[in-house]
């Protein structure tokens, strides 16, 4: 989808009105897309893009977990790729302060630091603007020895309408 009206009041909704209910809604809609599908089945994992600590405790939950859960539970794969550094909202940002502000933010799980190792991982996110914050967790799993790294977001900024 296009991050636009009237779908990024409606993603506001689920992110920041506790209503983690959308996640099935957001899910069904992504299956749609062509492309979700094949990917799923050629992953080994999905992995939800992590919150920080103080994030997740603010909301309350992980909205691209509820996501990677309706998608694909028997593969989804949480805590192993972790947010370590509680940056500033990317969406206050200008698109090099974006790449900076994520640079370092995330680690893998030190206990559980092989299980990417020669797999296919989707990496999952609710919306992706510069995708800096997909670019740095996607360099961890790489370091950690992922195979094949796909994205696949429910909103994207800037996506022409007739290709959401």
């Amino acid at each position: 989808m296009d991050y636009a009206y009237p779908w990024d009041q409606l993603i506001a909704h689920f992110k920041f009105q506790e209503n983690p209910a959308w996640a099935g809604h957001f899910a069904a809609l992504m299956r749609s897309a062509p492309w979700v599908e094949p990917a799923l089945e050629a992953a080994d994992f999905v992995i939800p893009m992590p919150l920080a600590r103080e994030r997740l405790l603010q909301r309350g939950f992980n909205q691209s977990a509820l996501l990677a859960r309706h998608l694909s539970p028997d593969k989804t794969l949480e805590q192993v790729l972790l947010r370590v550094i509680n940056t500033p909202a990317q969406s206050a940002l200008d698109r090099k302060d974006r790449q900076d502000n994520v640079r370092h933010a995330f680690a893998m799980e030190p206990l559980r630091r092989g299980a990417v190792s020669d797999k296919r991982i989707v990496l999952l996110d609710d919306v992706m603007t510069s995708g800096a914050s997909m670019r740095a967790a996607a360099t961890t799993l790489r370091h950690a020895g992922a195979a094949h790294i796909t994205a696949l977001v429910f909103a994207r900024t800037g996506v022409d309408a007739a290709t959401a």
